[in-house]
């Protein structure tokens, strides 16, 4: 039985980069083998075992045929005769197809040394076109590289497309689609991963809403000033500030179905999109922190835009929604939203967003009403819940009197 480190970690060591997850692939054993070693086996689907100790995956050495539609579409062989050589074919990128024995030294039967070198993420074999997952795979590790100067080998960008133009992608389970996007929108450049989809059309086979931004009218499409490339400038600010996943989310469909359409209200446009975000919530079964935020983002975005001119009882409103009350996090990624959304404007940068100041300012102002002296006045149930909107609907309307005096005075 020999054992090897495989994949991510010996590509992050040769590129000088913290190693965070080991992989290891065991050749010339069985399961029964690892079983009898103490090692315990993960699921009936695939020849992985935890280490007895350690927790880390040992993976039996294995090669794959396709038997079907979609990620798990496949049939594995694992057995003691399987070699390194053939376990590392089956891998989608070369610089992910490199094993790293006890002694450190590098087996490298696919160029993937080479390939960081020339930072090019380049597909093993022809069975790249087998899997679809491999297509947001790739998307997300260019993503998490772009900084570093790598680029989609052009042999690679064909087979992404040949399988964007298949059927293969409406194969993809939710569960393993979200995993992929919602860990490519964390890396560094998330940008970058919508429009590596983007080019090789499978954008508009996973995202056509979002594909659609890029339209926009006969002047504006697929230029610096369409609604699409304001989205890839946005997701690059929030990577930028470090921002959370129900953030990135929230940015990514903020603007969906809000593009400028003749003869349609405003009314009909935030209607249309919120449509379009409960569509991909459910398309991808996203987890219901970023659905609750990309939802409200998309109903109060515009009004919040606009808080500066809101009548009190239309701020107030909007503050109850997003429950300051109990969720004061939440509302700070909205507004941490409408920053991204602002700085990722042409010619905007990190200037002053006077939005934010204002919403905080508000929502304190409103936090501040306590319940107690309403009850001791003898509000209770219905009556103490109108009480305290009252007072705080006047909270309001005090903090944007002395706003507008405070502005007044420094104008």
């Amino acid at each position: 039985m020999q054992i090897y480190k495989v994949g991510g970690a010996v590509r992050d060591r040769l590129l000088g980069r913290p190693v965070t997850e080991v992989d290891w692939v065991v050749v010339g054993s069985s399961a029964e083998d690892m079983q009898a070693k103490g090692f315990r086996p993960v699921g009936a689907d695939f020849p992985v075992f935890l280490h007895p100790t350690t927790g880390e995956e040992y993976a039996l050495a294995r090669t794959e045929r396709k038997s079907g539609r979609g990620y798990g579409g496949f049939t594995f062989y694992a057995s003691p005769d399987v070699t390194l050589e053939e376990d590392l074919t089956r891998r989608d990128l070369t610089i992910n197809a490199m094993a790293e024995d006890s002694d450190g030294h590098v087996i490298d039967p696919y160029g993937g040394q080479a390939d960081l070198a020339a930072r090019q993420l380049r597909h093993v074999s022809p069975a790249f076109a087998e899997d679809p997952l491999r297509v947001l795979r790739v998307a997300r590790f260019a993503a998490r590289y772009a900084e570093l100067g790598f680029n989609v080998a052009p042999e690679t960008q064909v087979l992404m497309r040949q399988l964007a133009e298949s059927a293969e992608l409406d194969a993809l389970t939710p569960e393993r689609s979200w995993k992929e996007i919602s860990r490519a929108l964390m890396e560094p450049r998330p940008d970058v991963f919508l429009q590596v989809l983007r080019d090789c059309g499978a954008l508009q086979v996973l995202f056509p809403e979002v594909e659609q931004l890029f339209k926009g009218s006969a002047t504006q499409a697929d230029s610096e000033m369409s609604a699409g490339h304001h989205v890839l400038r946005t997701l690059r600010q929030c990577a930028n500030q470090q921002q959370p996943l129900p953030v990135r989310w929230a940015c990514l469909l903020q603007p969906l179905g809000k593009e400028e359409q003749p003869g349609h209200q405003p009314s009909t446009r935030d209607a249309q999109c919120l449509q379009m975000i409960e569509a991909l919530n459910t398309r991808f079964k996203v987890p219901r922190d970023c659905q609750e935020l990309a939802l409200l983002t998309g109903e109060f975005h515009s009004q919040a835009q606009d808080c500066l001119q809101l009548p009190a009882n239309i701020l107030l409103n909007m503050l109850q929604h997003f429950d300051i009350y109990r969720r004061p996090e939440r509302f700070e990624q909205f507004i941490a939203t409408l920053e991204m959304d602002a700085t990722g404007r042409p010619g905007q940068g990190s200037r002053d967003y006077p939005q934010a100041r204002h919403l905080r300012g508000a929502a304190d102002a409103a936090r501040a009403v306590q319940a107690k002296p309403l009850i001791d006045q003898g509000h209770k149930g219905a009556e103490l819940g109108e009480a305290l909107k009252r007072e705080r609907l006047a909270a309001v309307e005090k903090y944007q009197q002395q706003s507008s005096a405070w502005k007044t005075l420094n104008c």
